[in-house]
């Protein structure tokens, strides 16, 4: 590619993302001025999205992905991510999105594609993998069935992101099992809203996109989530407690559409291929740094952080985790079980 076509291009991503008008857009505009213009094919765009921040781990691995893409292809290929479910896609929506060419690609929430395949609801298994080693362990031990449960959707994965370790933030301190029978929590998957009423909580499965208003207007007082999602949400004005019960730290997908996918030449899937790799290679490193970030942002807006749960309260929610854990596995199968059969024998192994 001539140099000054590769830097337009590069120019007209980064405007893109910038100024929010579409890249194909931008490229109608630039080209006239463009030498060769006629003799260049414009970039494919890929509109992507995600309902997380830009500054969640989903939000920055859609930056990432599209800036390692742009640079990989040349500018052939440009990826345009969009965040704060401003496409007006949800996580659970996103699955049919991508799969209907609404968008070509994007970021979903594992827990809220239960419905889609049980399968994804692994991550978010409470009390499972609970570190960073733990996760990486159980979402590479699971790869295969994700690729494939996406394929049956017409999807082809692309990367999968990591979030930090799921705590609950809350309107006041939850000390006792009554400070936690008051609490009506925003719970991100259906698993985990059981496991909150069954521990003795009022909870419902809601997006994080549903559950502002209702944080606004007091129906939910409380939210299952990690220190990143609810630190970019700024949680902190209405929860200024969160308790590190350290629940899970599930996974979110990032997928494109499979014709979408196909319709690359081989050089370009090679580069896709290698900017994915890359983006989820920084993805778990940022893990590493994230967790003490997220707190000394927390703590800079007035977050109380209780990292010893109070006894009871843990117990409560380990023993109704427990049941949870049973019947996920009763709806995903036998492959679920030998998943976690596999992923606990392992573990045994290494301790």
């Amino acid at each position: 590619m001539h140099p000054l076509r590769h830097r337009l291009a590069l120019a007209t991503l980064t405007l893109a993302t910038a100024t929010g008008y579409t890249a194909s857009a931008l490229v109608a505009l630039i080209a006239p001025f463009a030498p060769n213009a006629h003799a260049q094919p414009a970039p494919v765009v890929w509109q992507m999205a995600t309902e997380y921040p830009a500054t969640s781990m989903p939000g920055e691995g859609l930056t990432t992905f599209a800036q390692e893409v742009a640079t990989r292809t040349q500018g052939t290929l440009a990826p345009q991510p969009t965040f704060d479910a401003s496409a007006g896609v949800k996580s659970a929506q996103m699955p049919a999105a991508i799969r209907d060419g609404k968008l070509q690609a994007g970021d979903a929430f594992g827990g809220a594609l239960g419905e889609v395949d049980p399968i994804f609801l692994l991550s978010s298994l409470p009390f499972v993998a609970t570190s960073v080693d733990k996760a990486h362990r159980l979402a590479d031990l699971a790869r295969a069935d994700y690729a494939q449960a996406f394929e049956k959707q017409g999807q082809h994965l692309l990367y999968i992101t990591p979030w930090p370790p799921t705590g609950l933030w809350t309107h006041k301190p939850v000390g006792t099992l009554d400070d936690l029978r008051t609490l009506s929590v925003r719970a991100y998957d259906e698993t985990s809203a059981d496991v909150m009423r069954a521990a003795g909580a009022k909870a419902q499965n809601l997006s994080f996109a549903d559950a502002m208003p209702r944080l606004k207007d007091g129906s939910v007082n409380a939210v299952l989530s990690s220190g990143d999602g609810g630190a970019g949400r700024k949680l902190w004005d209405y929860l200024p407690y969160f308790t590190a019960i350290g629940y899970a730290m599930p996974l979110s997908f990032t997928t494109v559409n499979a014709a979408a996918w196909q319709s690359l030449t081989p050089a370009q899937r090679d580069a896709v291929t290698a900017a994915a790799r890359a983006t989820e290679g920084k993805q778990w490193s940022r893990l590493n740094t994230r967790l003490t970030e997220n707190t000394a942002r927390m703590r800079a807006n007035g977050v109380t952080i209780d990292d010893n749960p109070a006894p009871a309260v843990q117990q409560a929610l380990q023993a109704a985790g427990l049941s949870a854990v049973g019947v996920w596995q009763t709806r995903v199968g036998e492959r679920g079980a030998a998943l976690l059969k596999t992923y606990f024998s392992a573990e045994a192994g290494l301790h």
